[in-house]
């Protein structure tokens, strides 16, 4: 009988922050071009870590905007209007965030109950990203982190004990230093076969468009 030849997948990587509302609507735009994909059962994707503001004191429990104001310099009212502009993309891909509900964060914890997540991990981002910006959630919080953990259906208390262990820190670490090596400087950052990238929170088509690309480059070092 005749052995079943495996078919080829594409490898994508994707480096996000939870607290970059561009990497929310990111991962809508690219779930949308997923979706859509004729061969998605050939496509495997990874969730990578990345931080935008590291020295984010943890439990600093100050909003977003003030924050801001405090890191670059700008005026209050210019961020807000930033902020307005952001918003108005949300809407477009099912959004309605609320950044005066948002509270700076250090996302380091957060990204390590992603890697906690196993086959989750998607439905955990899902989960961070909607309790940072929908919910007012403070994301380096461990209470919060076990709430929003358990509420992707996580075993919260295994999440409590996992994340008291450091579990997972290792492999954010991992995440932050190959961004690192392939050069990433800004989010959400797609990489396929790590070979080809595509950085921002494009359109769908610019999405499909790397999707076909990354296989195409799989079946053609298969043939070769």
């Amino acid at each position: 009988m005749p052995t079943e030849t495996a078919v080829p997948t594409a490898h994508i990587e994707v480096w996000s922050d939870i607290a970059c509302p561009w990497c929310y609507i990111g991962k809508r735009r690219f779930a949308e071009a997923l979706d859509s994909f004729e061969d998605r059962d050939r496509i495997a994707v990874t969730w990578r870590s990345y931080q935008l503001s590291p020295d984010t004191q943890v439990g600093l429990r100050k909003p977003e905007v003030e924050a801001l104001v405090e890191m670059k310099g700008m005026p209050a009212d210019q961020i807000r209007q930033m902020f307005a502009q952001v918003a108005a993309t949300a809407t477009q891909v099912g959004l309605d965030s609320d950044f005066d509900t948002d509270i700076a964060a250090n996302t380091f914890d957060a990204h390590r109950l992603v890697h906690l997540a196993g086959d989750k991990r998607d439905d955990v981002l899902e989960a961070l990203f909607r309790a940072h910006f929908l919910e007012g959630e403070v994301v380096d919080d461990r209470d919060a982190l076990v709430r929003i953990g358990a509420s992707a259906g996580l075993d919260a208390e295994s999440v409590r004990d996992d994340l008291a262990a450091g579990a997972g820190a290792d492999a954010v670490r991992a995440d932050l230093a190959a961004a690192r090596e392939l050069g990433v400087t800004g989010v959400p950052f797609f990489v396929a076969n790590r070979a080809v990238a595509v950085s921002g929170a494009q359109p769908k088509d610019v999405f499909v468009a790397l999707l076909e690309r990354a296989l195409a480059d799989v079946d053609a070092e298969t043939e070769a």
